[in-house]
């Protein structure tokens, strides 16, 4: 098994409730390959554990089936079972009856595919919880899943279990100075740029991470994974789509198409796609911030602190994005064997989606950020993306990312790609761009430049910019 890295939060949250004196519910959820129930499998390496999973679901697929996926793992732990009904009952009561003292963790992973199929499954596992779990003080259930609008509206927006839950995680993709890590004993040799080739694709996903070839160079760690038949990335799609998004799926689909060019307000996305801009459209995008695939970015009034009513949403998964623009294009293509990229640079419109793939990368690692500025948590009072609205008295602006602080200081950080050393003209770029955002009475707002490719010495010898962060700043 690979080296566990990174989530050192989540891990100190779950080792918390060791200390407790009562029994823990625990909900972790997160799109597929994101690394939840490698996480419970870390925290739990050194306790009595017990992990259960749901089968994935297709037509034919019937809560007998998944009671008696079910049991063919308990027997797998205990060697008698005998349950005779055959129903959730028993099996929740069975196994409370054999996890009643000590130390003990369970894990139900993908819970949603668990409990599909019968209506009544949650409300006996609650009750059970009520009645049996729960009596061990020393016992944690953890519930797991991929379907992470389904965990919200049965399990978190459900009053049964209101008042049950001691945790409650949502795991995102890993910050780049940890993605690094996965380059192993290349991690020194590789350049930042061909890091943040391969990081463009995979972008923080920790099982696409894992894949990595160390005796291969990056573009044939990425043709293998993508452009051929038998790679992770090439069938990954429907399966991560529908599993996470498993009714409506075109509509879905056709707001995440629209948005590989880049981020929209909600009127406009609607507009381009011919939908009604109602209440059901916005819980199609809504499900897809909740499934993880979409970012909402609220921009903010900077004079009040407020949030404002305008967002953009973003298509934050890099995966998704290039497989939508690169990979399922030419499908049939790859399928029969006749595929090959020798340089993604080649490949059509790469400089403007490299651009969109690298603010991704950059914007996982806002804590990195915040400390090469000399910024504590303390200090911030908002930060994001940012955009002003075009008005009459007021000229639009766009600020890739914007941090206000306590002591009324913006920090207007230009996420830069670019194959070549950046040069001076990115000065009068940044000039005019923020002449246009409406600064209150008092504040200061200082320029940031995010690179990953150099910048010319009339950058740096300019002092312009407050300050200059390479790509390697954020990896380390």
């Amino acid at each position: 098994m690979p080296d566990f890295l990174g989530r050192e939060y989540e891990l100190g949250l779950l080792n918390n409730l060791l200390s407790k004196k009562t029994a823990s519910l625990v909900v972790i959820k997160g799109r597929r390959r994101i690394g939840k129930s490698r996480l419970v499998e870390e925290f739990s390496q050194t306790h009595r554990f017990y992990s259960f999973s749901g089968i994935p679901p297709h037509q034919k697929t019937t809560s007998l089936s998944e009671k008696e996926a079910f049991l063919n793992q308990l027997q797998k732990y205990f060697k008698k079972v005998t349950i005779e009904n055959n129903d959730w009952w028993d099996i929740f009561w069975f196994l409370a009856e054999k996890t009643k003292m000590g130390r003990v963790i369970i894990l139900f992973d993908e819970i949603s595919w668990m409990g599909s199929q019968d209506p009544d499954f949650l409300g006996k596992l609650k009750t059970v919880w009520d009645t049996c779990f729960k009596k061990n003080g020393k016992l944690i259930l953890i519930l797991c899943g991929s379907v992470s609008i389904w965990i919200k509206k049965n399990i978190l927006n459900n009053t049964g279990f209101v008042g049950r839950l001691s945790l409650q995680l949502t795991l995102t993709e890993l910050p780049l100075s940890v993605c690094n890590k996965f380059f192993n004993e290349r991690a020194d040799q590789l350049s930042p740029y061909e890091k943040f080739k391969f990081l463009s694709v995979t972008g923080g996903i920790p099982r696409y991470l894992e894949e990595w070839n160390p005796n291969a160079n990056i573009e044939n760690n990425i043709n293998h994974m993508c452009f051929h038949s038998s790679g992770i990335l090439f069938n990954e799609f429907d399966q991560i789509f529908n599993d996470s998004l498993s009714s409506d799926s075109k509509v879905y689909r056709g707001i995440v198409e629209a948005l590989v060019t880049g981020p929209m307000e909600r009127q406009a996305l609607a507009e381009k796609l011919m939908h009604a801009p109602d209440g059901v459209f916005t819980e199609y995008l809504d499900n897809l911030v909740i499934a993880g695939f979409v970012t909402r970015d609220y921009t903010w009034d900077i004079k009040n602190k407020s949030t404002s009513k305008l967002s953009h949403y973003r298509l934050s998964d890099n995966y998704i994005r290039f497989y939508l623009k690169y990979i399922r294009p030419q499908y049939d293509v790859i399928k029969s064997k006749k595929y090959r990229v020798d340089s993604l640079s080649h490949l059509t419109g790469w400089s403007s989606i490299i651009a969109l793939q690298f603010e991704n990368l950059v914007l996982l690692s806002r804590n990195r950020i915040q400390k090469i500025l000399g910024i504590t948590s303390d200090d911030i009072e908002r930060d994001n993306p940012f955009f002003q609205r075009k008005t009459k008295k007021i000229k639009g602006c766009q600020i890739d990312y914007l941090i206000q602080t306590k002591t009324l200081t913006l920090y207007a950080c230009e996420i830069k790609f670019s194959r070549n050393e950046i040069k001076s003209d990115i000065i009068s770029e940044m000039k005019c761009k923020l002449s246009n955002l409406v600064l209150p009475r008092g504040f200061s707002c200082l320029p940031v430049l995010i690179h990953v490719n150099g910048v010319h010495d009339n950058v740096i010898d300019s002092n312009y910019f407050f300050k200059i962060i390479e790509f390697s700043d954020l990896l380390k």
